[in-house]
């Protein structure tokens, strides 16, 4: 169930879905709620050495991961347009298991900790410091869930906005920092496939 008051039509999940078209393959349906901002990802680019732009609803470059590979780390940079780091994400040689931090500057600006492994959900807590306890909740792998503040959303993920194969979204909540909420769902990615 979409997090901001987007639902699908009764029925509408067993009419064919029209091909896609150049323009409207990547760009997922408009949202509903006007005060939250919907982003576009690739599923599974956060890799050694790739280098991908995060993208908003109407598909224009808004942020850009720079995946480079620094002595003996993996490490994501989180930038603006203009170049400048704003976010990181450095594998640690000897991390601590179903963790990783999330770094502005060197300071740690998020924790995640994988919580909950079931079969169909799992849960993962996130600790931003002077922010508080976020918990993402759902299907991790599928990209069907929701990130939460005190039970409020801060973020949905979905696969189910677009046409295109390996894309989903992030809608971010008014209210929070949009790249660290997707900085989150890329660290939350890494650690589901680790």
């Amino acid at each position: 169930m979409p997090l901001f008051g987007r639902r699908a039509a009764r029925g509408a999940e067993n009419q064919p879905a029209a091909p896609p078209t150049p323009s409207s393959a990547t760009a997922p349906a408009p949202s509903s709620n006007p005060t939250a901002t919907r982003y576009v990802m690739k599923q599974r680019l956060f890799a050694l050495g790739e280098d991908f732009d995060i993208k908003d609803e109407h598909n224009r470059p808004v942020f850009h991961v720079n995946g480079k590979a620094l002595r003996a780390r993996d490490t994501l940079l989180f930038e603006d347009t203009s170049g400048h780091e704003l976010y990181r994400i450095q594998e640690k040689v000897a991390r601590i298991r179903d963790t990783m931090n999330i770094y502005r500057g060197n300071q740690v600006a998020a924790a995640i900790h994988k919580a909950v492994i079931t079969p169909m959900r799992e849960r993962f807590d996130i600790n931003v410091p002077g922010r508080g306890d976020y918990t993402a909740q759902g299907n991790i792998l599928d990209h069907e869930y929701r990130i939460e503040k005190g039970g409020r959303p801060a973020a949905e993920v979905s696969m189910k906005w677009f046409r295109v194969r390996d894309t989903y979204g992030v809608e971010v909540a008014p209210g929070e920092d949009p790249l660290l909420m997707l900085a989150v769902t890329v660290g939350i990615d890494m650690l589901a496939h680790d």
